[in-house]
């Protein structure tokens, strides 16, 4: 049996560091949204173990893949917790289109498909809530893929918090070229943590919301930007074209490398691209023209 599955990027809106934890993860307060640039997967119920390939050459394809690990943890919650299975095992095939290492959540984006996959073929055996525990195993930021709307999370990004008041937003997003390490992103920061969560959270959403609309001049915040920008000059440098080229401000996702800005109508981002897609029509950017999901 062949089944296929759409796995949505996401981006963060706003992304503040609040607080170290002493298991030195550090705690966040972000907004988070899908948008409509998607990888496919496809699912193959036949023969037993776990096999992964991908069309990426970047992308692994051995147990070190999150979407291998996520059918390995459903397997072995599965024996753990006595749930019986129809299936002896799965083969996954990945097409790529979200950028690896671009802070648009791709991995992660990919493990929660395969666990609501396999949840779904195996006739839920578990809860949407148990299903995010089990995402969590795996990295923060899977459980926001199975949670489904956008959210402010916070804690180390498991809290998740539904937010329903974005007006209509639609993005032209760049790819640099180069994938960014979220691991060395957050060891070559520097945070100052002078401010909790709810000013954070606040701040963002008044830049964001103020007038119900976007045209280039809200005022949002990354964290991680100056220290991904440090170790990959390409993103600042791409990061400074694109405020030239679109004369709007741009914004960094997650650890990055991906950089997107923001626009209210698919005529004024649709120009915008063209512009983009034209002048990088040759080198290792590239260009992405989408919108959130809601």
């Amino acid at each position: 049996m062949r089944l296929k599955k759409l796995s949505f990027a996401k981006i963060n809106l706003f992304l503040h560091v609040t607080g170290k934890r002493e298991d030195g993860y550090h705690e966040l307060c972000s907004l988070m949204a899908q948008i409509n640039i998607r990888d496919e997967l496809d699912f193959f119920f036949e023969g037993s173990g776990i096999r992964v390939t991908c069309d990426h050459p970047l992308v692994p394809e051995d147990k070190t893949n999150l979407a291998h690990r996520a059918a390995a943890l459903f397997f072995h919650t599965c024996k753990k917790k006595n749930r019986p299975l129809p299936l002896d095992g799965v083969s996954i095939h990945i097409k790529k289109q979200i950028p690896p290492g671009g802070g648009l959540g791709g991995g992660s984006s990919n493990a929660a498909c395969v666990l609501m996959a396999l949840n779904d073929y195996c006739s839920t055996v578990f809860s949407k809530d148990e299903l995010m525990g089990i995402g969590l195993e795996l990295g923060a930021d899977v459980p926001f893929f199975i949670f489904g709307s956008p959210a402010i999370a916070t804690g180390v990004g498991e809290r998740l918090e539904k937010y329903s008041n974005l007006p209509d937003l639609y993005l032209v997003l760049c790819d640099p070229g180069v994938p960014a390490s979220t691991v060395d992103v957050f060891k070559n920061s520097v945070f100052r943590l002078t401010s909790g969560p709810d000013y954070n959270m606040n701040t963002g959403l008044n830049a964001l919301l103020r007038g119900q609309g976007v045209e280039g001049r809200e005022k949002l915040h990354n964290d991680l930007e100056a220290s991904a920008c440090r170790l990959y000059p390409e993103i600042g440098s791409a990061k400074e074209e694109m405020e030239f080229l679109l004369k709007r401000n741009v914004y960094m996702s997650g650890s990055g490398s991906s950089l997107f800005a923001l626009f209210s109508g698919p005529e004024t981002a649709g120009k915008a691209y063209e512009l983009l897609a034209e002048k990088w029509s040759q080198g290792p950017k590239k260009v992405f023209l989408t919108s959130l999901r809601r």
